[in-house]
This record gives structure tokens, C-alpha cells and sequence, in this order.
């Protein structure tokens, strides 16, 4: 019996070994927001929060393999309660029970915090050292782009290739990287992104490609609406596609170059939004 219980405590004392615990400010009100505070932060297996509605305080136990306080604190913030480090979506926030809205420090005496750096909330001047921190998502619509060049000229093996090279880039982003605002629409469109970007990479079927590219395209529409690139771009809407209800893309160029009909109708379509 007693060596049961060792093999089967060693697991649990081997993961908590390789926990850290860091201890952090998150605003509330009641118990009610403590067992909704917890529950987002918490992941099982990976973190496990656990919050004091009397200090305010937050304290983080995670495998600092698998997550980081950046990633909890996120979830934590979409789920309505603001920390020292991330705001809550206003949305997020009125969407709370009256008896947990509790007092909110105004928007420009928080800080949003990243891997690489501190900012304030307020607008910050992009040099060249921080490119990388403000475009996290770059790689993301670059292998968007390279998608829809495939489809402009039909070739379904090249838009098979870039496809998967776009669910790569999907799952390679650093969250942590992300403004409050990318990171809203990032969780919303993430699981849809991968998923379309599977089929279109799982066939050669062009058409079918090109369906998955318009559910596809809505998201990136999304994404793109809140996060800065550094060029315009074009959100184009052609009204023959999708058999005649009308699907949109996104470019990088003004001129339409239509990914739905290629060169059988090449120029079919407009730019209806410049995105910058």
C-alpha cells in the first residue's frame, strides 16, 4: 500500500516541483469573483490561481514551461477583472454581476506589459527596436496573403503549401506579445483560423479551398481591424463569389486580383475598406 501511494503521489509532486508562484494585483469585489477569477486563470495541469478578495491579491502557481503570468492574467482580463498589468475588455467588464463591478483605476495608470518591454496605455511613437512587439501578428497575414496569391493564380498545391505554412504561423504567435485589443479578437478567431486553414492545406480541391478562404478571410478581417501593419491594407468584396451571395478578401495592393475566379475573372470586384 505504501508503495501505491508513492507511484501515485510522484506525478503530482514532480509537477509541483517544476512550478513557480509569483504573486500579483487583480481587482474584485466579492466571493463571486473569486471563483470567476480563478477559474479563468486556472489551466489543469499547467496553472492554478488563487485570489484574496480582502488583499486583492493573486497568487499564480504555473509551469513556466507551458504558460507565464502574461498568458493567466489575459484570460483572467477577458473574463472581466483588471490587473496591474492588463485591462478587461469593456464588454467583459459590464458584463459582470452589479455586485462584482467593482472600481475601476483609470485606463492610463495601467501598464500593459510584454515579454520584451513595459508601455503605457496611452500611444507610443514604433522605432525599429519594437517592430517586433507591435506586429506580432505579421507572419500570420504574410502567410494569409501568400494564400490568396495561390488562389489568384489557381494553383491548389502552391495555396495546399501556404496554407500549412499559415497554420504554423497561427500557432507560433506569443500571445503575450499581443495588445489587449489583439488579444480579445486573437481568442476569438484562433480555433476558426487553424481549422480553415487545415482543410485548405489537407486538399488539392480548389473550390473547396476557396470556400474555406471566405470563412477564413471574415477572421482576418477581424484581426486585422485591431492590430498595426506596416502598409495599408485592402479589404475587397466581390459579389459573384460564393455563388452569388458575395465574399470578401484582404491585400496588400489597391488592385483587385480576385482569389475566388482567378484569371476567369481576374479583375471581378472592388475595394470597399481601407484598413490602416
Amino acid at each position: 500500500m505504501a508503495i501505491l501511494v508513492l507511484s501515485l503521489s510522484s506525478p503530482c509532486n514532480a509537477q509541483a516541483k517544476n512550478f513557480i508562484t509569483e504573486t500579483v494585483r487583480v481587482y474584485g469585489s466579492c466571493g463571486m469573483c473569486e471563483s470567476t477569477i480563478e477559474k479563468a486563470g486556472s489551466l489543469k495541469n499547467v496553472a492554478q490561481v488563487d485570489w484574496d478578495k480582502d488583499t486583492q491579491m493573486a497568487t499564480l502557481s504555473f509551469d513556466p514551461a507551458k504558460t507565464n503570468q502574461a498568458e493567466i492574467l489575459k484570460r483572467i482580463a477577458l473574463s472581466g477583472y483588471d490587473s496591474d498589468q492588463f485591462l478587461a475588455p469593456t464588454s467583459a467588464y459590464a458584463k459582470l454581476p452589479k455586485c462584482c463591478q467593482y472600481e475601476r483605476v483609470q485606463q492610463s495608470e495601467i501598464a500593459i506589459s510584454s515579454e520584451l518591454n513595459i508601455v503605457t496605455a496611452v500611444d507610443r511613437t514604433t522605432t525599429a527596436e519594437d517592430t517586433q512587439l507591435v506586429l506580432p501578428l505579421k507572419a500570420v497575414f504574410d502567410g494569409y496573403f501568400s494564400l490568396k496569391d495561390a488562389l489568384v493564380q489557381t494553383n491548389a498545391n502552391t495555396a495546399a503549401a501556404a496554407a500549412e505554412i499559415l497554420l504554423a504561423n497561427i500557432n507560433a504567435v506569443k500571445m503575450e506579445q499581443l495588445s489587449k485589443e489583439e488579444h480579445t479578437v486573437w481568442m476569438q478567431v484562433k480555433e476558426g483560423l487553424a481549422a480553415n486553414a487545415t482543410r485548405i492545406s489537407a486538399t488539392t480541391d480548389i473550390e473547396k479551398q476557396r470556400e474555406d478562404f471566405i470563412t477564413l478571410s471574415k477572421a482576418m478581417y477581424d484581426l486585422v481591424k485591431v492590430s498595426r501593419t506596416e502598409a495599408p491594407t485592402y479589404y475587397q468584396y466581390c459579389p459573384m463569389a460564393n455563388d452569388g451571395a458575395g465574399a470578401n478578401w484582404l491585400s496588400k495592393e489597391s488592385a483587385v486580383k480576385n482569389p475566388y475566379y482567378g484569371s476567369m475573372m481576374l479583375s471581378c470586384g472592388r475595394t470597399i475598406e481601407t484598413i490602416n
